[in-house]
């Protein structure tokens, strides 16, 4: 039922872009996008625009990994989100593989959230801490894959809930 509460603050656009401008301000400025969130699958875009471009006329390899990383990290936000003993998550490792230009809207898919749900259900359960890595794949507007990651999350119950 947490997740279901989590999902409609990032399905609310005013509520979840005041989170971007106040938590993630480069995120905000660049354009990212929530597109769709369940419990099993994200969708975020980034646009090609001023704020995101490099100077080859291509989306910035860091603007690329930002929206990958919001399409995993929604998903374990989402499974965090008042969890009793609350859990932490932190990033441990990001691997991107760049395949195309973006020049355009390049959109990213993780549909790894049945896998964290698991995971985050049995750190808080062993109260140990464990690691996943998550897949995120971004296409341009016709389909072609322009960048691929895995990112790889911790998750352990917060030390001062044991």
């Amino acid at each position: 039922m947490s997740a279901e509460k989590f999902f409609n603050l990032v399905r609310s656009p005013l509520k979840f872009r005041l989170f971007l401008l106040s938590k993630l301000p480069s995120a905000f400025f660049s354009g990212v996008r929530v597109r769709y969130a369940d419990e099993q699958k994200a969708v975020v875009t980034i646009p090609y625009k001023w704020f995101s471009t490099n100077p080859f006329r291509s989306t910035y390899f860091a603007c690329l990994s930002m929206a990958a990383e919001m399409s995993t990290g929604i998903l374990a936000m989402a499974h965090t989100y008042n969890e009793d003993p609350p859990v932490s998550m932190l990033v441990l490792k990001i691997e991107g593989k760049f395949s195309k230009k973006a020049t355009g809207i390049s959109t990213f898919t993780c549909d790894d959230g049945g896998m964290v749900k698991q995971v985050i259900r049995e750190a808080a359960a062993s109260g140990k801490g464990t690691v996943v890595t998550m897949r995120s794949v971004g296409v341009n507007k016709d389909g072609e894959i322009v960048a691929e990651f895995a990112i790889t999350f911790s998750f352990k119950v917060k030390s001062n809930s044991v």
